[in-house]
């Protein structure tokens, strides 16, 4: 029985398990599967990464305060965070990774680097 490429419907040479003709269609038939669930994750990342690159851009020298306006004229995008920290005083750091924002009064947050 002749196997053919699920990707292209060449005729497969080689082993009996091969699946694909070569790795060109292999990657493409693969990427064709998976790119509805790594758009998601790509996007997600990509602000992630925006979002801590504001940080460290702005808080150079580990805790700094900066004005609400100046994070959204980077871009910074507040609904993306990999982890929440409340005290026992009840203040809620938000972190990207280290980096670390809290909300205080007056549009203001003070930026922080967690060591």
């Amino acid at each position: 029985m002749e196997k053919k490429c699920p990707e292209c419907g060449t005729k497969i040479i080689g082993r009996k398990d091969k699946k694909f003709c070569c790795d060109y269609c292999r990657n493409t038939f693969n990427n064709k599967i998976n790119r509805g669930n790594k758009n998601l994750i790509r996007n997600i990342n990509n602000r992630l990464r925006r979002n801590y690159k504001v940080l460290i851009d702005l808080n150079t020298k580990g805790k700094t305060k900066v004005t609400k306006a100046k994070l959204l004229n980077f871009n910074f995008d507040f609904n993306f965070f990999t982890s929440i920290y409340t005290t026992k005083s009840g203040n809620t750091y938000y972190y990207i990774y280290d980096q670390g924002y809290l909300p205080l009064d007056n549009e203001f947050y003070l930026l922080i680097k967690n060591e």
